[in-house]
């Protein structure tokens, strides 16, 4: 006899349609909360039972200008009218190439540039390193501990962290190597990370058949570390000493969440070879891209690159409307002073709760670390996320421990529901972390 709670016309409720997920959905498929959204509107998401919520999680740094931003809504419903595929492979359409024109021309480098559109941030990073190879005619691929690129078997293999993305899924592809990355909070300077590229060069693959670097200018998964410059600049000369190419990965960090379009223009002076990109480009709808040299992005042949759904009009729509949007509403400007603002909270707080190790972060890129007796404390980030759901606020952990609560807010708040914010996390600061 079927659960009356699944017959038609049974009462919406959360734990009615949480029942049904787990019994229609893959426990793989980790799921953070328990509710199920109904609407949003910028920063905040109500639940089907009418919940409020606000949110700082902005799934997984995708909302930089917010839930249903109105001019993004109204560019993909004026696209729909028109058309929604043709796949741009067999007809092409002039909004795909007005993008790559305006996501190049934004990339830093005094060089010519092309872009192209995938679907997926993994994507983005497996379609890089199939670029590099190619223009390289080398296989090797160096990456850092602690990055995340993704879960395919490519991306799982780039990303430094075991559980909860290599767990029980055998092998890896091979010829990818990772290096330490510099974080000098732990212990580990900008000498040791380079040194760690070096004994891999005498260890572990001969430079001569390195294509690329692949790094994150800030870890996202790995705890919203930044790259320091010394470290990115160390990089750039290795490359060039070997013929290797530079590869950024902007998937998580892009779109004005550092207080730059991209977070490698933070590095002035050094030039990156390829750049992915994703996330907060499409607001919410999926596309992501590569764009670089103008040379080695043609180095794969014609047919090599691309996907059925690769620049989708309707993605490339919004994409186009969020590109006008921060800077009309000078969203690179907002980052930064939000960022600061809520640093400010947070160091703040340091005084009173010696559990906070650090609050930093490029923007509004920001991380509050907690440790306790020098060890740490996963448990009190967890506290404090806990406490702060059940008091509206929606936020988010990473770092190898868990023990780093990441902020990934719209930057399109408003004032009034980000100092409401703010007042929740210091409230759950303070009960449980002191």
């Amino acid at each position: 006899m079927p659960n009356a709670d699944f017959a038609p016309g049974a009462a919406q409720t959360n734990a009615a349609w949480e029942a049904r997920r787990l019994a229609a959905t893959p426990r793989g498929v980790g799921v953070l909360e328990t509710f199920y959204a109904a609407h949003a509107k910028n920063a905040e998401l109500w639940d089907i039972e009418g919940n409020r919520y606000i949110d700082f999680a902005g799934g997984i740094a995708v909302l930089n200008v917010g839930h249903c931003h109105p001019r993004v809504v109204a560019a993909v419903q004026a696209q729909a009218d028109k058309f929604t595929h043709t796949c741009y492979q067999v007809v092409p359409y002039s909004g795909y190439v007005e993008l790559a024109e305006k996501i190049a021309a934004r990339a830093p480098g005094n060089f010519a540039k092309k872009t192209l559109f995938v679907t997926t941030g993994v994507e983005a990073v497996e379609n890089a390193v199939k670029i590099a190879r190619a223009a390289t005619g080398r296989s090797g691929v160096i990456a850092f501990d602690a990055a995340f690129h993704g879960r395919t078997f490519f991306g799982m293999a780039l990303t430094g962290k075991v559980a909860p993305y290599k767990l029980n899924f055998g092998p890896m592809p091979g010829d990818v190597y990772h290096a330490p990355f510099p974080n000098e909070l732990h212990g580990i300077t900008v000498e040791d990370a380079l040194a760690g590229i070096q004994r891999l060069f005498k260890c572990d693959i001969d430079p001569k058949r390195v294509a690329a670097f692949i790094f994150e200018p800030v870890q996202g998964e790995g705890g919203f570390y930044q790259a320091p410059v010394e470290f990115v600049r160390g990089l750039r000369k290795l490359a060039d000493e070997h013929g290797i190419l530079l590869i950024a990965d902007e998937i998580q960090a892009g779109a004005g969440r550092t207080g730059k379009f991209f977070a490698t223009e933070h590095y002035e002076g050094v030039e990156f070879d390829l750049t992915t990109f994703a996330k907060s480009v499409g607001a919410g709808l999926p596309i992501s891209g590569v764009t670089g040299r103008a040379a080695i992005m043609d180095a794969p042949a014609p047919g090599g690159l691309g996907g059925t759904y690769a620049g989708n009009p309707l993605a490339v729509a919004a994409a186009l409307e969020v590109l006008k949007i921060i800077d009309e509403e000078k969203l690179l400007e907002r980052s930064n002073v939000l960022g600061q603002r809520l640093k400010d909270r947070l160091n703040a707080l340091k005084a009173k709760v010696p559990a906070i190790l650090d609050a930093r972060g490029p923007g509004s890129m920001v991380a509050v670390e907690f440790e306790k007796d020098g060890k740490p404390a996963p448990e009190l980030a967890k506290a404090v996320q806990t406490y702060a759901l059940e008091h509206g606020l929606i936020l988010l952990t990473c770092g190898a421990y868990g023990n780093i609560i990441r902020f990934l807010y719209p930057l399109t708040i408003e004032d009034a529901v980000f100092a409401e914010a703010l007042d929740i996390l210091e409230a759950g600061i303070l009960k449980h972390a002191v």
